[in-house]
């Protein structure tokens, strides 16, 4: 699948599926795969009701386009598609310290404790040991996955390999393709890729315990918590994922483990036909899964009631929320912001039946919005946004929490109408 920006409008070429290239590269750096073969339909979005939103500051010393954004205690991590990660030390955001250079374009990271991993292009995940005692080594590589301990244990033995392409074989430990995102709980990491498999590593001592089969095409996204990983894919599905002991499982989806526990498929939501999904964010509750779409729209699914053990959800909502790609998502409480190709942040407030309503829009980025990343912190009457895209920029803002815009524009609904009132 090759896509390009040109002109503000984004074009895609006619393919069935997304290619699998040797050494995990591939012409597109910026944007999640896609399996839609049709070019995407631009359309006006009503009027919002918002304010107007200006950055707090903008960050501009990356070379490439900023990929992927973490928070990392008082750190703010930025990774780039020109190998770069910065550390932005809070509360002024000066750089602290870059580390990372020349080991492939970095497609994602993520901070756990006093460790950072970050996924490359080049199909490695490399971990980085963080230490506050001096900016020149405070980020330390420590090791890459596999590790060189998993190799010894598994190269030997004919059963380890799988066949990744024609004619040629992996240790079923190694991803063939680009790992496009990372995600973590529970003492566990886990690893996306183009290559259409699902790992899950130990964070203890950083084996690979599984490898799942999980999608027909690439996965652009996961989410990781309450027992759950749910991954988003350019196959037009997001699955669910529960662990569970190890038992007979259906060997389309479980590909090999070397744990007593292994991961089963709970349920496949299902959207717009033809449509990659690009991200996934899961409410506080469990209750919604929320996907944004390369048409543009996004996408929630309700829970039902368990039955058996496959999970019944059902599709509640669809809505464009985009002109273009919604490529990236994130959760704030009982709020959602979803990046966009159409260079804008949709603002979005969970209504209390589950389903999302736009409220606000940011814009002021020059390119296409390919990470979020929101403090869990408040500030104020808000929470601070961070956002990265291909203009090579991170943009920082401040968003006040929905209830505090009502009631802004209740003051002025009401002052208009004094204001009348007294006229007549």
């Amino acid at each position: 699948m090759v896509r390009s920006i040109q002109e503000g409008v984004l074009m895609t070429s006619p393919s069935s599926s997304s290619t699998t290239t040797t050494n995990g590269t591939d012409s597109d750096d910026s944007l999640s795969r896609s399996s839609s073969s049709k070019s995407f339909i631009l359309t006006t979005l009503p009027p919002l009701i918002t304010a107007a939103y200006k950055p707090l500051t903008v960050l501009s010393a990356h070379v490439g386009s900023v990929s992927s954004l973490a928070l990392c205690g008082e750190f703010l991590l930025s990774a780039s598609q020109g190998k770069d990660i910065i550390v932005w030390q809070q509360p002024d955001l000066k750089i602290f310290a870059k580390f990372g250079q020349g080991d492939g374009s970095v497609k994602a990271l993520v901070s756990v404790g006093s460790k950072v991993f970050t996924a490359h292009q080049d199909s490695r995940i490399r971990v980085w040991k963080v230490s506050r005692r001096s900016s020149e080594n405070a980020f330390r590589l420590v090791d890459t996955l596999p590790t060189t301990k998993d190799y010894l244990g598994k190269f030997m033995k004919q059963s380890n390999y799988v066949q990744t392409r024609r004619n040629h074989k992996r240790l079923w430990i190694e991803h063939a393709d680009s790992i496009s995102c990372l995600a973590v709980h529970a003492g566990i990491i886990y690893s996306g890729s183009w290559d259409k498999t699902l790992k899950v590593w130990r964070l203890s001592d950083l084996k690979c315990l599984e490898s799942i089969k999980a999608h027909d095409d690439a996965i652009n996204g996961l989410f990781a918590g309450e027992g759950r990983v749910y991954s988003a894919s350019a196959d037009g599905k997001i699955k669910i994922w529960g662990k569970e002991k190890k038992k007979q499982t259906d060997s389309s989806f479980s590909s090999h483990s070397s744990s007593s526990c292994s991961h089963v498929l709970k349920a496949t939501l299902e959207g717009r036909a033809e449509v990659s999904v690009n991200s996934v964010v899961v409410s506080g509750d469990g209750k919604w899964v929320y996907g944004g779409g390369s048409d543009g729209f996004v996408m929630g699914w309700e829970k039902r009631e368990k039955g058996g053990d496959f999970e019944e959800w059902k599709l509640g909502f669809e809505m464009r929320g985009h002109k273009m790609a919604v490529l990236c998502m994130c959760l704030v409480g009982e709020m959602v912001c979803s990046g966009s190709a159409d260079k804008s942040i949709g603002l979005w407030k969970r209504e209390e039946s589950g389903k999302l309503c736009k409220f606000g829009v940011i814009h002021g980025h020059e390119g296409p919005v390919k990470c979020l990343q929101a403090s869990p912190n408040n500030v104020g009457a808000g929470f601070m946004l961070y956002s990265g895209g291909l203009d090579k920029s991170i943009r920082v803002w401040w968003v006040p929490k929905q209830d505090t815009l009502e009631e802004e524009e209740g003051k002025k609904k009401t002052s208009f109408e004094t204001l009348l009132m007294q006229q007549g």
